[in-house]
C-alpha cells in the first residue's frame, strides 16, 4: 500500500487521540467511586436487614407490652368489681371470705404482670436504642453514598466532556486520510492493543519498542518514502519521519 508521506505522518496525530480516548475509557471503569459505589451498596444492604430486624425486634416487643398492658387492665377491673362488692358487704359471709381470697389472687395477678410488663420495657428500651443506632448508621451511609454519586457524575461528566473534544478533533483527521489507510490503520488498532501507527524512532519500533535488525533498517530505508512498511515483529504501521535514524 502507498501514502502520502505526510498522510503516514499525521496517523501518528490520529493514534496520540486515540490513545487518549482508550485512555479516558479506562479511566472511566476504573473510577474509585465505582468501587467506593459498590461496597457501599454491600454496607447499605446489611445494614437495612440489620435495621428490618431491629425494628421487628421493637414491633414484637411492643405487642407483648401491649397484651400485658390488657390482661393487667382485666385484672384491675375485676379487682376493683370485687373490692366494690365487698366493700358493699351484702351477700353471705363465704362469699365475701371467697371476694377476699379472689381479690388477693388478682392483687398477685396484677403484680407479676406489671413487673413482667417493666421488664418488657427496659427490654423495648434497649431495643430501640439498637434500632436508633443502626437508623444512625443507615442515614450516615446514604449521605456518603450520595455523596459519592455527585462525584461519580462530576468524573463522568468531565471525561464525557474530553471524550467529545478529542473526538470532535478526530473526525476532520480521519476524514482528511485516504480511507485505505484508515482502514489498514483500524484493522491492525484492534488487534493490536489500540495501537495501529508507531513512528520507527533511532532504529526502533516504538510501538513493541523492539529495534529493527539490520536486514529490517535496510528494507525500510530503501522503501519508497510513500511506500506504508510496517514492523516485522509487531505488524504496525511503522512511520518514518527525520528521527528514524535510516
Amino acid at each position: 500500500m502507498n501514502a502520502d508521506p505526510e498522510a503516514q505522518r499525521r496517523l501518528l496525530d490520529l493514534q496520540a487521540i486515540d490513545i487518549a480516548l482508550t485512555q479516558l475509557a479506562h479511566k472511566r471503569k476504573a473510577l474509585p467511586e465505582h468501587a467506593e459505589l459498590n461496597a457501599l451498596a454491600r454496607e447499605l444492604s446489611m445494614t437495612e436487614d440489620q435495621r428490618v430486624r431491629a425494628q421487628v425486634a421493637v414491633d414484637d416487643l411492643d405487642r407483648d407490652i401491649n397484651r400485658l398492658e390488657k390482661d393487667a387492665e382485666q385484672v384491675r377491673a375485676r379487682k376493683d368489681k370485687d373490692q366494690s362488692r365487698l366493700d358493699a358487704g351484702t351477700g353471705p359471709s363465704r362469699e365475701l371470705e371467697a371476694l377476699q381470697h379472689e381479690i388477693a389472687t388478682l392483687n398477685r395477678r396484677q403484680s407479676e404482670l406489671e413487673d413482667a410488663e417493666l421488664e418488657l420495657m427496659e427490654q423495648r428500651e434497649a431495643a430501640q436504642s439498637a434500632l436508633d443506632e443502626i437508623v444512625a448508621k443507615l442515614e450516615t451511609a446514604r449521605a456518603t453514598r450520595a455523596a459519592a454519586e455527585k462525584r461519580r457524575d462530576e468524573a463522568l461528566a468531565a471525561i464525557a466532556k474530553d471524550e467529545e473534544f478529542r473526538q470532535a478533533g478526530r473526525r476532520p483527521l480521519a476524514a482528511d486520510l485516504p480511507a485505505d489507510l484508515i482502514s489498514l490503520y483500524d484493522k491492525i488498532r484492534e488487534s493490536s492493543g489500540g495501537i495501529g501507527a508507531a513512528m520507527l524512532r533511532h532504529g526502533r519500533c516504538e510501538g513493541c519498542r523492539i529495534e529493527l535488525s539490520g536486514g529490517d533498517k535496510a528494507r525500510v530505508k530503501a522503501a519508497p518514502k510513500d511506500e506504508v512498511v510496517r514492523c516485522e515483529e509487531c505488524r504496525r504501521i511503522l512511520v518514518r519521519t527525520a528521527e528514524s535514524g535510516l
